[in-house]
C-alpha cells in the first residue's frame, strides 16, 4: 500500500531511527520508480529530527551508535537528518518517538514529550497529522500533548490538524521482531484519521496493523504489554527467592514445570531498561489519579526493584562463607547494559548490584564490551575496566551474558578467578551447572 504523506520522525533513538529508516527506504524506492517513469508523488525525503547534534552528525555519516541499524541500511534510506525544527515544516505526517522515562519518585517524566510537542506544534499547518509512538498512560496524548500542539500552532485539533497514537514495539537487539515484522497498533481521533494512519503504517509494516476504537485504547494496550511481563517475572523472582531458602535449584524447577504445554517460559533476573521496568509506573500513576490503588502491579514492581539488593547480599554471604575478607575482596561484574548484546545502559539494574556490593567495602570492577565508557561514567559515575585488567578476582558476577561472554563460557569466567578458584554468580543461568569446573562455586538465581 502506498500513501501521499510526507513523513517526519522526531527522536532518533532505539525507536525513532528504525521507523525513519523504514519510511526512508520506501521513499528511496518510490523515488527511483518515479524517476524512471517520469511520475511524481510520495517519494520525498523523510525528515529525521533530533535535538542531539552529535547524534545527527553520526547519522549523517551513516553510523548508528545503538547498533540497531547498519550503515548499509542508512545508506539505502532517503532521510534528511536535521536538528533544525524548521525542517519539520516540509512534512505533513509527524511521528513523535521520544523517551518517556520515570523520575526518582517513579512518576512519569513527560518533559521530552512536551518539548517535542512544542517543536512540532510550531511547524503545524492545516491538514497535518501528528502520531505519537512514545509510551504513555491512557489519556496522555489527548490530555497533555494535544493542548500543547494547539497552543503552539494556533490551530484546532480535530478541525485544522489531527492526532493519532501508534505505540512502539521495538525490542533492542532483536533482529527477528523488527519494526516492519511486528503488527502495528494504530489509532486516530476520528475515523478518517485512523484510516490515514493505518494506510501510512501499512505501507511499510509487513505484519499489518491493528485498528483500535480510540487513542486511549491504544495507549492502554501498550502499557499493559510490559506490565504483564513485569508481573510474570516478579512471580518467578519471588519463587527464586523462596526456592533459594529451600535449597532447591530454580532452573531445575522451571525446566520440569516447562514440560507442561501451558506453562509460561519466564525466568528470574534483574528487570531494568526503559520498558518493563518503567511502563508499569505509567499505569499505576494513572490508576491512582482515578482513585484506584493497583495492588498487584505495585507488588510486582517492589519485588523486581529489590532483586539487585537480594543478589548482592547473597554474593556477600557466599564470599563470607568461603572466608573471603570483605575489605580486601575483589568482585568483577561482567555486563552492565540493561540486556545482552545492546549498548543501552538506561535504568540498568546491574548498577543496584554494584552499589550494594560496594556498601560492604568490596572492590568492584565492571566490564562491558557494548557500553560506552564515557556515557557510562556520565550516567553512573563509575569506570569500566577492560576484561584483561580485572583478574585476579574472588568472585565473578556474570550479570549480562553478552555474546563474547557466552562464547568463552566457563573458561572465560574461571580464568578471571584467583588460581581459577572462587565464586561465580550466573544471573541469567547461561553456564551449565553440570560442567562447572572443580574449585568453582556456582550460584545462580
Amino acid at each position: 500500500m502506498t500513501h501521499q504523506r510526507k513523513i517526519s520522525v522526531i527522536g532518533l533513538g532505539y525507536v525513532g531511527l528504525p521507523v525513519a529508516v523504514a519510511f526512508g527506504k520506501q521513499a528511496a524506492g518510490l523515488g527511483a520508480r518515479n524517476s524512471a517513469s517520469g511520475a511524481s508523488g510520495a517519494s520525498g525525503v523523510v525528515i529525521g529530527f533530533d535535538i542531539d547534534l552529535g547524534r545527527i552528525a553520526e547519522l549523517q555519516a551513516r553510523q548508528d551508535r545503538t547498533g540497531e541499524v547498519s550503515p548499509e541500511e542508512l545508506q539505502a534510506a532517503r532521510i534528511h537528518f536535521t536538528a533544525n525544527p524548521g525542517d519539520l515544516g516540509q512534512a505533513d505526517f509527524h511521528i513523535v518517538a521520544v523517551p518517556t522515562p520515570i523520575d526518582a519518585g517513579h512518576k512519569p517524566d513527560l518533559r521530552a514529550l512536551e518539548s517535542a510537542s512544542k517543536l512540532v506544534g510550531g511547524q503545524l499547518k492545516r491538514g497535518h497529522i501528528v502520531v505519537y509512538e512514545s509510551t504513555v498512560y491512557p489519556g496522555a496524548t489527548e490530555e497533555v500533548c494535544l493542548p500543547i500542539l494547539e497552543a503552539e500552532s494556533g490551530l484546532r485539533a480535530g478541525v485544522d490538524f489531527f492526532i493519532g497514537y501508534s505505540p512502539e514495539r521495538i525490542n533492542p537487539g532483536d533482529k527477528e521482531h523488527t519494526f516492519t515484522r511486528v503488527t502495528k497498533i494504530v489509532s486516530g481521533q476520528d475515523a478518517a484519521t485512523l484510516e490515514i494512519v493505518a494506510a501510512v503504517y501499512e505501507s511499510v509494516v509487513e505484519a499489518g496493523v491493528h485498528r483500535t476504537p480510540d487513542i486511549r485504547t491504544a495507549e492502554a494496550a501498550k502499557v499493559i504489554e510490559n506490565t504483564q511481563r513485569d508481573l510474570n517475572i516478579a512471580l518467578i523472582n519471588e519463587l527464586a527467592m523462596l526456592f533459594h531458602r529451600m535449597s532447591i535449584d530454580t532452573q531445575a524447577v522451571l525446566e520440569a514445570a516447562g514440560t507442561k504445554w501451558n506453562f509460561l517460559p519466564f525466568v528470574p533476573g534483574l528487570v531494568g531498561g526503559h520498558c518493563i521496568g518503567v511502563d508499569p509506573y505509567y499505569l499505576t500513576y494513572k490508576a491512582e489519579q482515578v482513585g484506584y490503588h493497583p495492588g498487584v502491579i505495585l507488588a510486582g514492581r517492589r519485588i523486581n526493584d529489590a532483586m539487585g539488593e537480594f543478589v548482592a547480599r547473597e554474593i556477600v554471604l557466599q564470599l563470607a562463607r568461603a572466608g573471603v575478607s570483605l575489605k580486601d575482596g575483589r568482585v568483577g561484574v561482567l555486563g552492565v547494559t540493561f540486556k545482552e548484546d545492546v549498548s543501552d545502559i538506561r535504568n540498568s539494574k546491574v548498577i543496584d548490584v554494584v552499589r550494594e556490593l560496594q556498601k560492604y567495602t568490596l572492590q568492584v570492577s565492571i566490564c562491558d564490551p557494548f557500553a560506552d565508557p564515557a556515557e557510562f561514567k556520565l550516567e553512573y559515575g563509575l569506570e569500566l575496566t577492560p576484561l584483561e585488567e580485572m583478574a585476579p578476582l574472588d568472585a565473578v558476577v556474570l550479570a549480562v551474558p553478552h555474546r563474547p561472554y557466552r562464547e568463552r563460557g566457563w573458561e572465560g569466567v574461571q580464568g578471571l578467578l584467583k588460581n581459577r578458584r572462587g565464586l561465580v554468580a550466573d544471573l541469567k543461568s547461561v553456564l551449565e551447572r553440570e560442567t562447572c569446573p572443580p574449585g568453582v562455586e556456582l550460584w545462580r538465581l
